[in-house]
């Protein structure tokens, strides 16, 4: 540890109306940090669209969209020129979906993820143009998924059925909550969902840390979907204890929090299990020094189930799932923009590779909150307009950008 620097406590560049936000949650009893972690209770009535994205949201982006602005316009005709919004899609459904370790084999697993998201692009393209063949495309993604589907099995199925979950809860959400049409076979996809998707999914995973932020991710989306207070509370229960365990902050002590399931109960265990890291210091994740692209994953997971616990009334933003999400956000961004990466940090190098996950969390703590950003504000704008990474994340700029709903 000789010549590195000690972990402290960065100062917060809250602004007042930030400060005074914190405040109101205070007196409301929002705010939980450090103590109750009533934030994560279901709400007495879920409210619908309610996934990642809400009824006000896209109203903003729909008018946005249809004045021409930006760079909602551009996101858009990023999203609509891609082949998610294509109306030839075929889906490609089958009964048995087979991931090994990094997709080998993939039997299913790309078509799954790619259909999950067409749904949901599809979805918000029904939304913006109240073209009706978009939403029957997404039913018709849907209802050939729920006429098959069956199980996911081999290694990644658990990260897997997380990551086409999550597209399958928005599309689904959309459509039965916005779709002036009809969705026969709605009552047949929710029980795909429940039986298929959330069984494999509740229980979580001891695997890195982007696992099971996904997974309840998936897990807390189609809960909403199934108005199911219990699965709910369940998921966001081991959310808060993941979230925790993902991203450092100095008040968590010398070493980082662990999820007790794994057992992590050494020093020793806990560098190597934070990919041979031994320094910890504000923002740095489990998952920094073996990549961006996976931290990314986990990011962007813990800032979709935020925003949906805001949008279902109950703000994780200002509890420490909020700080953790900040200066996990401003971490990486800094390296990600090509700062010098230390010595003591990741051997002197990281794997950048962050991609299109930072509009959720940004819009909601610098524009909502007021927190100063600078390098996430730089990186976010930089990267505009986000698309897809392939597996569940899509159109952020689109939803969320600059989003004041």
């Amino acid at each position: 540890m000789q010549g590195r620097p000690a972990p402290r406590r960065r100062k917060s560049p809250r602004s007042g109306f930030a400060l005074t936000a914190a405040a109101a949650m205070l007196t409301t009893g929002l705010l939980s940090w450090p103590g109750t972690q009533r934030a994560e209770a279901a709400p007495t009535a879920f409210v619908h669209p309610g996934v990642t994205v809400s009824r006000a949201q896209l109203d903003f982006a729909r008018a946005k969209v249809l004045a021409g602005a930006q760079p909602w316009k551009g996101a858009y005709d990023q999203m609509m020129a891609g082949p998610y919004a294509s109306l030839s899609r075929t889906p490609k459904p089958r009964a048995v979906v087979e991931c090994g370790p990094y997709s080998n084999p993939n039997y299913g697993c790309t078509d799954e993820r790619e259909d999950a998201i067409a749904a949901y692009t599809d979805a918000l393209a029904w939304y913006i143009t109240r073209d009706d063949r978009y939403a029957e495309k997404a039913i018709e993604l849907m209802d050939a998924w729920s006429a098959t589907l069956t199980n996911h099995t081999n290694s990644n199925a658990p990260l897997q059925t997380a990551w086409a979950g999550a597209s399958w809860a928005k599309a689904a959400e959309l459509i039965k909550h916005t779709y002036t049409g009809t969705w026969p076979n709605a009552g047949r996809f929710a029980t795909l969902l429940r039986n298929v998707y959330l069984a494999k999914l509740i229980n979580g995973s001891n695997s890195n840390g982007n696992w099971e932020l996904t997974m309840m991710e998936a897990a807390v989306g189609i809960s909403v979907f199934l108005e199911d207070k219990a699965s709910y509370d369940s998921a966001m229960a081991r959310f808060r204890t993941r979230t925790a365990a993902y991203v450092y902050l100095p008040s968590d002590g010398d070493l980082p929090k662990t999820v007790p399931s794994q057992n992590l109960n050494t020093r020793d265990k806990i560098v190597a299990y934070w990919q041979g890291q031994s320094t910890f210091v504000t923002g740095l994740t489990q998952e920094t020094c073996r990549d961006f692209v996976h931290t990314g994953y986990g990011i962007s997971a813990i800032s979709h189930v935020a925003e949906t616990s805001r949008i279902q009334g109950q703000d994780l933003y200002g509890t420490d799932v909020g700080e953790r999400l900040r200066q996990a956000l401003g971490f990486q961004s800094k390296y990600e923009l090509g700062a010098a990466v230390p010595s003591w940090l990741c051997g002197g190098s990281v794997k950048r590779g962050l991609g299109p996950i930072t509009e959720v969390g940004y819009n909601a703590l610098h524009n909502r909150l007021g927190i100063a950003m600078a390098n996430t504000q730089t990186l976010t704008e930089q990267n505009r307009p986000a698309g897809t990474n392939n597996l569940f994340v899509a159109w952020e700029t689109l939803t969320n950008g600059d989003n004041p709903n």
